[in-house]
């Protein structure tokens, strides 16, 4: 169903129906995906650092590198992982090198659980449904080209001189 169906509403452009429908099918997309999650006790958050510390494994994590990966850039990572700490998903240790700084690695638990969300769904299974794979990385490379374009004047300072 088109946007414009889907929530009944008038859009002043096309670039405000793009804002909307990526808005729209954000939710759309985290609701989907929320189900699997919550069958494992699971966060979107907490998966996506599992999933980073599985990336890293063997090799420990700091809560700095979790933070510069994670796909959410707002989320508290120190206290996601205290989170999975309690759960038994990771765990935390002092570095030897520097003992100011944690290691934080994924637990046998942890992998185990993310190895059986593995074979339970794809996430490609959402979007194939949908989507031909062409069009799939064709909406990517235009998702990626939408993010590099600068960000737009927000002070009305920094175009001054522009013609």
């Amino acid at each position: 169903m088109k946007i414009d169906e889907e929530i009944q509403g008038k859009f002043e452009d096309d670039y405000h129906r793009v804002v909307v429908n990526l808005s729209y099918t954000y939710g759309w997309l985290n609701n989907l995906l929320r189900y699997q999650f919550e069958r494992y006790n699971l966060t979107s958050q907490q998966f996506n650092i599992l999933r980073i510390l599985r990336g890293q494994y063997p090799k420990p994590a700091t809560v700095n590198l979790l933070k510069e990966r994670m796909l959410d850039k707002m989320s508290d990572a120190s206290r996601i992982v205290d989170r999975l700490v309690q759960k038994g998903l990771v765990s935390r240790c002092i570095n030897n090198k520097d003992r100011r700084a944690v290691d934080i690695r994924i637990s046998e638990d942890g992998l185990e659980v993310l190895k059986k969300m593995d074979i339970e769904f794809k996430t490609r299974d959402i979007i194939q449904a949908h989507l031909t794979e062409q069009e799939a990385e064709q909406l990517s490379d235009l998702l990626d080209k939408l993010r590099g374009a600068e960000a737009p004047c927000t002070k009305g300072d920094c175009c001054e001189g522009a013609d």
